[in-house]
């Protein structure tokens, strides 16, 4: 369950931390006090999107950490999968959310990302808000509640597996049933292209080489006068070059070490460098004797390179790929020329695939539709319970195409009145019979679902009286089992609470500041009256509230 959550320069809170508990938390107050921050503090830990704006004016970041206990062993699992684990059953995320953009995560004190937040959060919380009951209007949602409350997430999962390779191959397969004249016109094309560039026999780093060998060519009279230079340098004209003065100063100091051994190892060095000097000179002379031009060894480079530009311009690709183009094209050649083999073998396994996906999706139908009876039946007891006596709801299945869902269509058809035929959500549900019915549906699916926390924002929209206290009825009846946070504007929902939070707006020295209070019984009884009689709380309205804490109590 969340434990605490800390909120620091979200919009109009400036700092504030609420302790939750077990069972019915309300959160009520002004409309405008800032509860709809509180929600908008948990979908950022949750790793929701969550635009820069939502940063408090003049404040460069800000900051949401919530700390769960007694985390779930499938919240154990997806940490172990992401590389972190709970220390006794305790878990902290945390999110910073920058004026730049950007935003780190922790997930227990140590670096994460926003994707691994919005992986944990979908086994650690659920909201509900008033968007949600909207998704009551698209039946591709219904599905999926019929889906989780089968938990049929493996079945699922190998169906799609199996779906998946056959949408491959069925595209493999039209890619090969391509029009015959244009496989024709293709195997052409690739026969004179991949013959040209085998002929050319392009080598890995050919133009690199081919560049140098042109340089030495092109410079070879350059190159003849450096060398003579330099070999100039090292013998000289008539003897005392550049060896031959190492020579006599290796031999210098040869004479010199034989008064001082210090300086036998310089001398030993000048020794090795003349060597080498001669070496060098020797080689020079070598390099000069096997320089020479070679005009016709340079023209059949240039014409080389004009095949290499060509090829490159062509393909529109570097020289070194040409070698792998030209297998590329030999591998799509053989497949074209082999074309009616690989297309039977495409077709028989295209088949297979689709037989074993449609068999897939035939058993998940028959599981579909037994849970769904039992599902509608269970969210028409809770609709029922919440003034809704007349309830009908049917879950009308369509058999579709092999899709990723299957080859089922579900949409959940209501009837709220005696005598109406059940028809689409959408064409009949008002407001408040839209709230009551996801609340049934969530409260059926809590059953079957391992979220710890449940967190309703404003269900109470469109109802009030009777109405009213029995959707807190359920909200406390589902509290039992998991700890469930509310955002409510009713009296009837807040007098059932465990723990009671006021939301205040507060301005101060030109700023406005949101607090969050814990509120004591007499505190509640304030609010309770509040709630009921506005902004003259007289002293029926607060022996109204104080009743109904006792009736609660």
């Amino acid at each position: 369950m969340l434990k605490t959550l800390y909120i620091e320069n979200i919009a109009v809170i400036e700092k504030t931390s609420i302790d939750f508990s077990e069972g019915l938390n309300v959160l009520t107050g002004e409309t405008g006090a800032g509860k709809s921050i509180i929600i908008d503090a948990i979908n950022a830990i949750m790793g929701q999107r969550t635009s820069k704006e939502i940063i408090r004016t003049g404040e460069n970041a800000a900051f949401v950490s919530a700390v769960f206990e007694d985390v779930s062993p499938a919240v154990d699992a997806v940490l172990e999968n992401l590389g972190f684990e709970a220390e006794d059953g305790v878990l902290m995320l945390q999110r910073t959310l920058s004026a730049s953009g950007k935003s780190s995560c922790k997930i227990n004190g140590r670096p994460a990302t926003v994707s691994m937040l919005r992986e944990l959060s979908a086994h650690l919380i659920n909201i509900h808000g008033q968007h949600e009951s909207y998704e009551l209007f698209s039946p591709d949602k219904h599905l999926g509640y019929i889906d989780s409350y089968g938990g049929f997430e493996a079945e699922i999962e190998n169906y799609r597996a199996v779906y998946q390779q056959y949408k491959i191959l069925q595209k493999k397969l039209n890619e090969a049933n391509t029009d015959e004249s244009e496989r024709l016109r293709e195997i052409d094309l690739l026969q004179f292209q991949s013959q040209e560039l085998f002929d050319a026999d392009v080598q890995p780093g050919e133009e690199e080489q081919l560049e140098a060998e042109r340089t030495a060519l092109v410079n070879v009279e350059k190159i003849a006068s450096l060398l003579n230079k330099a070999k100039l340098m090292l013998d000289g004209e008539d003897a005392n070059g550049g060896a031959e003065a190492v020579d006599i100063a290796a031999t210098a100091m040869q004479n010199a070490a034989a008064y001082n051994s210090e300086y036998e190892e310089l001398s030993n060095r000048l020794t090795d460098l003349y060597y080498n000097l001669r070496d060098c000179a020797e080689e020079i002379g070598g390099a000069l004797d096997d320089l020479e031009s070679d005009p016709q060894r340079l023209e059949e480079i240039e014409e080389r390179f004009d095949l290499l530009n060509r090829l490159t311009r062509k393909f529109n690709c570097a020289a070194d790929e040409l070698p792998a183009l030209a297998e590329q094209m030999q591998t799509r050649l053989e497949a074209l020329l082999s074309y009616d083999k690989n297309r039977d073998e495409l077709i028989a396994a295209c088949e297979k695939a689709k037989s074993e996906a449609l068999q897939l999706a035939k058993a998940l139908r028959e599981k579909r539709h037994k849970a769904a009876q039992t599902f509608a039946a269970n969210v028409k007891k809770e609709m029922r319970f919440l003034n809704m006596p007349n309830v009908e709801l049917i879950p009308q299945f369509t058999e579709t195409e092999l899709s990723s869902d299957g080859i089922d269509k579900v949409e959940l058809l209501i009837s709220a009145n005696p005598g109406e035929t059940p028809r689409p959500v959408a064409k009949i549900a008002s407001g408040g019979e839209l709230s009551r019915m996801m609340l049934a549906i969530k409260t059926v699916l809590a059953a079957t679902d391992d979220v710890g926390t449940l967190i309703f924002d404003e269900v109470d929209t469109g109802i009030s009286g009777s109405a009213a206290e029995k959707v807190g009825l359920k909200l406390k009846e589902v509290s039992k089992d998991s700890q469930v946070l509310c955002v409510t504007h009713q009296a009837q929902i807040a007098a059932l609470a465990d723990y009671h939070y006021l939301i205040e707006k507060r301005v101060e020295q030109g700023r406005t500041f949101t607090v969050v209070t814990p509120l004591d019984r007499d505190a509640r009884i304030h609010e309770l009256a509040r709630i009921i009689g506005g902004v003259n709380i007289t002293e029926a309205a607060l022996s109204h509230a104080a009743s109904m804490l006792r009736e609660n109590e």
